[in-house]
């Protein structure tokens, strides 16, 4: 595949970096290869000091394991090509992909940083995020102890977490998401890179956060003149952030050029593809209209114990409100879309309507009340069904395709024979798309033999295949590429056009809300601050939050 190369932009002045034509970073037919196959096929780029790439492609196209490659990374990997980079006074300019290891550690974290998608995993649990940081600078820069905790909360401070020598002495289990993320870039700029790698720096993030952590990057990059690379299939992102645009499709780097040439004529088809990948509206603008509701909520409050301070603690618990008197209803062939940023009770909202906690208020599923034991609530299970964010871990890894769609049918429909059940369960999977002509053997296959696309779609076989009047989608779409979410989109969209089937659609994502909500919910602090249909509530939002939510999503 020839790639369709465009004019990148004007290079800085010969003398600002000691690369060829002054590139900090000059990348030449690398090729990167496991067990003889290759993975990424003779790309080329470059990066000019204080600059920003974006590297854009879906999961599988081969970006991140050309990042890593070039540090030395990946593990088992043949990498061939060359990585021209400008280590300035630490030793001019040196190809990356022939340096000894000892050299190449040395540049990583000094000239070289990255930032890695997952914080909560990239960051050591047993470690102080003051540690961690202060561990670069003792390595990078040969500061004692004390100095090295001194640098650990200035990066900190830098970053905007607010109590810096309070939250430097705070493991990543204690901070939020944005917090442990603005960790992990003090601990990446901590040694004052050149160059910064980010990986999917803002994907786990809400978006009012992703909107924060981008300024911050972007007034850090700034401030020290520093290069970035970042890795992300958020076309949004790289529209708002980036200077220049490389695509890349299954190992190949298909088109590069500048951010608005790219975005206004994509000369390759899979460039197209992705631009136009958004989420369509396709519903029923008047289904359930006056029907009676198949969920509805009253007052609905859901507490969880804690902990008092002192001596207090010793006789009596206090309680956090998760939810705070949340009304709704959820009408057939519906959604009722609920969006806020982590921690505004939106999850737990979701986990009081599947009878998963205690709560307090009403809450009815078709005329019937969550009752106290598993016995009263085994009929209202069947009319409420789930599906998960991540269907890598929601699918049991032990269990083939008929025992994970089939198992609802042992529990709900235990009169079925065992033909009657594999008939059942491959109806189910004929409706989300997955037959056998397609897939050899499918009834018998593992998750881990699917696509994440697949695997949601099995996810939701699994929960059709009891018939059920509900479903709770807790952000069924936001561990998947663009392209994929939009056709796991579609199909929920026509499953609920044929089936009059009602959703309860958990996510942050504002354009999944436009797509596929009749009425939104918006939540903060455990509160509904706004409510009403789509088009009142995201086109005319009165609230100040809903504001920033719906401009952030721009």
């Amino acid at each position: 595949m020839i790639p369709a190369q465009r004019t990148s932009l004007p290079l800085p002045p010969a003398g600002e970096g000691r690369g060829e034509g002054g590139r900090l970073l000059d990348v030449k037919d690398l090729r990167v290869a496991f067990g003889g196959k290759a993975v990424v096929h003779g790309i080329a780029f470059h990066i000019a000091p204080g600059e920003k790439l974006a590297l854009v492609g879906e999961s599988g196209s081969g970006k991140t394991v050309s990042a890593l490659s070039m540090l030395g990374l990946v593990q088992n990997a043949d990498v061939t090509g060359s990585a021209m980079f400008d280590a300035g006074e630490h030793g001019g300019t040196r190809d990356l992909l022939r340096l000894p290891e000892r050299e190449l550690r040395a540049i990583r974290g000094r000239d070289i940083a990255m930032i890695f998608q997952e914080p909560m995993t990239a960051l050591n649990p047993l470690y102080t995020v003051g540690d961690q940081i202060a561990e670069v600078l003792q390595l990078k820069d040969g500061l004692t102890r004390s100095e090295a905790w001194a640098g650990a909360i200035e990066a900190l401070r830098d970053t905007g977490i607010p109590d810096p020598e309070r939250r430097v002495q705070a493991f990543p289990h204690q901070l939020s998401g944005g917090q442990r993320q603005r960790a992990m870039i003090a601990m990446a700029l901590a040694g004052r890179p050149r160059l910064l790698l980010a990986d999917e720096p803002t994907t786990a993030l809400d978006v009012t956060l992703r909107v924060q952590i981008l300024d911050l990057l972007g007034e850090i990059q700034r401030r020290n003149g520093m290069a970035m690379l970042l890795i992300t299939h958020d076309l949004n992102m790289v529209r708002k952030f980036a200077d220049r645009v490389a695509v890349m499709e299954n190992g190949h780097l298909v088109e590069q050029g500048t951010v608005a040439e790219i975005f206004a004529n994509p000369q390759h088809p899979y460039t197209r593809k992705l631009i136009h990948s958004r989420p369509e509206r396709d519903v029923d603008e008047g289904a359930g209209s006056g029907a009676a509701p198949v969920m509805q909520a009253k007052g609905l409050e859901v507490n969880y114990p804690t902990r008092l301070p002192g001596i207090r603690g010793w006789f009596r618990k206090g309680e956090f409100q998760a939810v705070k008197g949340a009304d709704f209803a959820v009408r057939p062939g519906r959604t009722l879309g609920v969006v806020g940023e982590s921690g505004s009770g939106k999850s737990t909202l979701a986990m009081a309507a599947l009878g998963l906690i205690p709560h307090k208020g009403e809450l009815d599923v078709v005329d019937r009340r969550w009752g106290p034991d598993a016995a009263s609530n085994k009929a209202i299970r069947r009319l409420v069904q789930v599906v998960f964010q991540d269907p890598f871990s929601s699918l049991s890894p032990r269990m083939t395709v008929e025992e994970i769609v089939g198992e609802g049918l042992l529990v709900h429909h235990r009169e079925l024979t065992l033909a009657q059940r594999r008939e059942h369960v491959i109806q189910a999977l004929r409706e989300v798309g997955l037959d056998e002509p397609q897939f050899a053997g499918l009834l018998q296959r593992y998750p881990h033999e699917f696509s994440g696309g697949q695997r949601q779609r099995l996810a939701i076989a699994r929960a059709l295949i009891v018939q059920p009047s509900l479903l709770i989608l807790d952000e069924p779409t936001s561990a998947l590429d663009v392209t994929i979410q939009q056709q796991v989109l579609k199909l929920l969209q026509r499953l609920q056009r044929e089936k009059g089937l009602a959703y309860l659609l958990i996510t942050h994502d504002v354009d999944v809300i436009r797509a596929m909500a009749h009425d939104v919910l918006v939540m903060k602090d455990g509160l509904v601050l706004e409510s009403g249909t789509v088009e009142e509530v995201m086109e005319r939002p009165r609230n100040a939050y809903t504001q920033t939510l719906v401009a952030a999503a721009t």
